[in-house]
């Protein structure tokens, strides 16, 4: 039996937030962008929502970068680049697994996949440029 959650306004800000912005925001970012109009949220509030939007699938996780997981509103199949020097996170929309390429891998080792990530890593063109 699926547990049934009570609408709250700030579950919804919360999601929200993570899906207005391109940036892959930290759970700490939704804090601070939150916590003015929010004054008695708790970061442990976020943190959870955050979990149960990502278990839900209603948003996903890019990994760990810099020490702090970031995340995705964007669901929809498409490649990240994380820099390794500022640690921005793009979205490179292009799919670089076809499904042509999930297939075989799922016939030559007997596996189902649900889904793929990509994780790109590398200088972005900002860090290129202070470089030069």
């Amino acid at each position: 039996m699926e547990k049934r959650r009570n609408y709250s306004r700030k579950r919804e800000a919360i999601l929200n937030a993570v899906r207005s912005t391109r940036t892959h925001p930290t759970a700490d970012w939704v804090y601070e962008k939150l916590k003015p109009e929010y004054p008695d949220l708790s970061l442990g509030t976020v943190y959870r929502n955050l979990a149960q939007f990502k278990q839900d699938g209603t948003i996903i996780s890019v990994g760990v970068v810099n020490g702090q997981e970031r995340y995705d509103g964007n669901v929809k199949p498409h490649t990240h680049f994380v820099c390794s020097k500022c640690g921005s996170v793009i979205d490179i929309p292009d799919d670089y697994i076809g499904a042509d390429r999930i297939e075989q891998a799922e016939r030559k080792y007997r596996l189902q996949i649900d889904s793929t990530d990509i994780l790109l890593r590398g200088v972005c063109p900002d860090c290129l440029n202070k470089a030069k």
